[in-house]
């Protein structure tokens, strides 16, 4: 399995001959308004372009997986997204609560059933529910779904879309046991309210509750999210975590295989007797 940091939460996920692109923003760097109005140095968002391997990377999409678009989350579904997928009616795979607001973008809908886990490119995806920020703030928020997805030959894989360090994501990194974890990293948080999505703290915390490996991203692309790529690093490495975490950088591919795979590699290196 290969993930392909591209932008912000927008990633590329390689599986067989499947090349699954999740929330597409694709807008150009400067395109949408500040998120923070209460400073001194308002910042158009996004703050970065995409990578320049993106066009080459998009021209391989075969699929879409959308964790959440609405209630002006642009940052997971933007125009130029829609309208990238509309030119090339690629299947856009999502939760029904999403559904026919996709339909009215006349995206090509495929709507996952509403049951624990549905069969998916031959092997399985179970929805695992976020909470997008709590109190006032999360009532205003589309809080959607994260994905705990299972592809015979692959590393399980938790995509966990926005979402704060909940009951629900604790007992998938424990109990479902993910071998690859991608979690939202940047804290991000508004002029006012608590943060919308986890920080250094909590990213950490995932860490030590995982099996496996964990990614972070959401890092450094909208004005909203204070962490950095660096700060996160050196407080990993200060907390010795820095064998559980990822980092990368956009445009950054990032290779894992299963256990058992992996195994078999160490094997086949080792000299004869």
């Amino acid at each position: 399995m290969k993930i392909t940091q591209l932008r912000n939460a927008t990633l590329i996920v390689e599986f067989g001959d499947v090349r699954l692109l999740v929330d597409p923003m694709l807008a150009a760097q400067g395109q949408f308004p500040p998120l923070k109005w209460l400073t001194g140095n308002r910042r158009r968002n996004p703050l970065v372009e995409l990578p320049d391997n993106a066009s080459e990377l998009l021209d391989q999409v075969t699929h879409c997986l959308i964790t959440h678009c609405q209630k002006g989350h642009f940052d997971h579904l933007d125009r130029a997204g829609a309208r990238w997928l509309r030119e090339r009616k690629l299947p856009v795979i999502c939760m029904a609560e999403d559904a026919d607001y996709l339909r009215k973008l006349r995206l090509n809908v495929q709507e996952l059933p509403e049951q624990p886990a549905s069969p998916f490119f031959g092997g399985s995806i179970r929805p695992i529910p976020c909470l997008h920020g709590e109190g006032f703030i999360g009532r205003l928020m589309a809080h959607g779904h994260g994905y705990f997805i299972q592809i015979p030959g692959e590393p399980s894989l938790y995509l966990a879309g926005d979402t704060i360090l909940t009951a629900e994501v604790r007992h998938c990194l424990t109990r479902l046991a993910p071998e690859v974890s991608v979690l939202p990293a940047g804290g991000a948080v508004f002029d006012i309210g608590s943060p919308i999505i986890m920080g250094k703290a909590d990213m950490l915390e995932a860490a030590r509750l995982s099996k496996g490996i964990v990614v972070a991203n959401h890092l450094e692309a909208l004005d909203h999210c204070p962490v950095t790529r660096t700060e996160l690093l050196r407080e990993a490495a200060q907390q010795q975590l820095g064998d559980r975490l990822r980092v990368p950088l956009d445009g950054e591919a990032l290779v894992f295989q299963t256990v058992d795979a992996e195994v078999a590699e160490k094997r086949q290196a080792l000299p004869s007797l």
